[in-house]
């Protein structure tokens, strides 16, 4: 591929399946007209997106360039940039962009963007990347090609991204990675967001009927009305931390769901210690969810059913306000529990399905079955 630096730049947006050909997709609308006002030498832009599952089988980032390059011949583009919500790591670190000036490449890893103003962050790196590609190139000392540092809010001195060590086997000649507590904490808010956790709720059908049904009887009864209302705000805080623990780790264990690496590398060490990080925040995002809406669902049935005077009655003091939150919190607690049980009707293929993203499925499988290059 050769870039045109008169004329049209034609820009392939290689995106993979799912979240980063949606990102790809909405990029693609303003990105010529952004491009061309930024790139201040009358040049024009045409934006392709093309979803392709480039990552499949491998995450190893000089196979990736590899594969972008060859895809690139095929097409008529002068540039390609690739994008992929799976996070890549060389050298101990995770890689945000690499950058091949020599072929016209780019290669985008979207968690390490972070958890927050996702499609934000996007455009600032494919922007950059495009015009930093598009530079005429400046050469080294022995007249190799040089690369064109990026520029602007992407990498400006309030991120952790800065320029990272390209080994000989790699294809790009300018990497940016992150690094330290907060590069670590955007890949992890990353990968959570890749896996939508609100997802959960929906999706667990059976735990959730578990849940509704507990949580119905439980309010009904008279012996928990009178526990409820003797239990202190440090009790009920432990119930439902515990309540939560037992159906975080239910979930996790029921549907293995955690992953296990033989490689006694570092490298291979942490990154397991990542995607299982993500995992228990992707799953406790997702139950946290489900106790607030038990909390509210059985908030409205109390106040449906409970009289002043058979609560009285029942537990011989007069029935307040609080005691409504009181018995909705023990409850929830209670109902999370029944959920927790229910959860082992579900399949482990729905269980998976609720808590990874499905690019984070194909990926886990393959490394299962040990097909990873």
């Amino acid at each position: 591929m050769r870039v045109s630096f008169q004329g049209v730049t034609v820009v392939a947006l290689l995106a993979d399946p799912y979240a980063p050909t949606e990102i790809a997709q909405r990029l693609a609308r303003t990105l010529p007209d952004r491009l061309a006002d930024k790139s201040g030498q009358a040049r024009r832009f045409d934006v392709e997106v093309v979803s392709e599952p480039f990552t499949a089988r491998t995450e190893d980032p000089p196979t990736l360039m590899q594969r972008i390059m060859d895809r690139g011949r095929e097409g008529n583009w002068d540039i390609v940039v690739a994008l992929t919500d799976l996070p890549l790591h060389s050298h101990g670190r995770e890689i945000v962009v690499d950058l091949s000036h020599e072929h016209g490449l780019a290669l985008v890893s979207l968690p390490p963007l972070g958890g927050f103003r996702l499609q934000t962050r996007a455009q600032q790196a494919v922007e950059e990347a495009v015009l930093s590609l598009t530079s005429p190139r400046a050469t080294g000392p022995e007249g190799a090609p040089g690369g064109q540092p990026l520029r602007g809010p992407f990498i400006g001195r309030l991120t952790p991204i800065h320029p990272g060590q390209v080994g000989a086997e790699d294809m790009a000649d300018l990497r940016y990675i992150v690094s330290g507590p907060r590069g670590y904490l955007r890949v992890l808010l990353g990968m959570v967001r890749a896996n939508r956790p609100w997802r959960l709720v929906p999706d667990l059908s059976k735990a959730l009927a578990a849940a509704l049904a507990t949580g119905a009887i439980a309010t009904l009864d008279s012996t928990i009305w009178s526990l409820a209302t003797s239990l202190g705000t440090p009790r009920l805080v432990i119930a439902m931390v515990g309540s939560v623990a037992l159906m975080i780790g239910w979930l996790i264990v029921d549907a293995n769901l955690w992953h296990r690496t033989d490689e006694v590398s570092p490298e291979a060490r942490k990154t397991a210690v990542l995607y299982n990080t993500s995992t228990v925040l992707t799953v406790g995002i997702g139950v946290l969810v489900c106790y607030a809406g038990l909390m509210v669902i059985n908030l409205v049935w109390a106040l449906f059913i409970l009289t002043d005077r058979v609560f009285t009655s029942a537990t011989q003091t007069p029935l307040h306000t609080t005691d409504y939150w009181t018995l909705t919190w023990f409850v929830a607690s209670v109902a999370t529990v029944g959920g927790a049980l229910g959860s082992g009707l579900e399949s482990d293929e729905a269980i998976r399905a609720a808590a990874y993203s499905k690019r984070e499925q194909e990926r886990r499988i393959l490394l299962q079955d040990g097909h990873g290059d």
